[in-house]
């Protein structure tokens, strides 16, 4: 059975996500924002308090928030990152658009990435994810899935009741809602979401009642 425990790090509340499997002692770190020596303190003690090691770190965008403490992670547990390769302009320029944040000289990042595509399976902590490219918020945004485990993690792309915002650099609103309409909403009714920001939800759910999604609301079956 596949577990999840999820942390809100940064002024932003991102959604940082340890996913690790029953008898493993291998955990899969989604989204690793902590901006402070208290977050990454925070992450470690859950490590040890269960026994576990991150083997992999997946990022479903390059946006700052999401990336600020890779750096600090790595340097504990040097382990493959996974992003697609069409945000990496965006993690080099990381606060653009972000004014209030501009003065965080900090949020500068050695790490490498390992690319990956649409369609690509990636295997971390005994768990299969397909990538599921969903431009729109970020050039090269993507979800992860599991659909042996019914679970998506959608980064930026849909949240709880909303959708990721298009406004900054290489965002665009016609290439999100394409992406939820033909890459999300399709997916089984029972498959769990949990976002960048905010509450877990489900793709029936956000299918039926997300109001940004309105053109698209009708009952889907599980």
């Amino acid at each position: 059975m596949l577990h999840s425990r999820i942390f809100q790090f940064n002024p932003l509340a991102t959604n940082c996500v340890v996913l690790w499997n029953d008898g493993s002692t291998a955990c899969t770190v989604v989204d690793p924002g902590m901006s402070s020596p208290d977050g990454l303190q925070q992450l470690t003690d859950f490590f040890k308090a269960r026994g576990l090691t991150p083997d992999a770190i997946l990022l479903t965008h390059g946006h700052f928030d999401h990336v600020w403490g890779v750096d600090k992670l790595l340097a504990l547990y040097p382990v493959p990152v996974y992003m697609h390769p069409a945000d990496k302009d965006i993690m080099e320029q990381m606060t653009a658009g972000f004014p209030s944040m501009q003065s965080f000289s900090f949020l500068q990042h050695q790490f490498t990435t390992i690319d990956v595509a649409d369609g690509d399976v990636v295997t971390t902590a005994g768990t299969a994810w397909k990538v599921i490219h969903t431009p729109g918020h970020t050039p090269g945004g993507v979800c992860y899935y599991s659909a042996d485990n019914n679970l998506l993690l959608s980064g930026d792309t849909l949240f709880a009741g909303s959708i990721g915002r298009t406004d900054l650099k290489g965002g665009d609103y016609d290439q999100l809602m394409t992406s939820i309409k033909e890459k999300l909403l399709n997916l089984p009714g029972v498959t769990d979401v949990i976002p960048g920001h905010g509450q877990p939800t489900s793709i029936a759910h956000e299918g039926m009642a997300n109001p940004f999604l309105e053109p698209f609301n009708e009952p889907i079956e599980e």
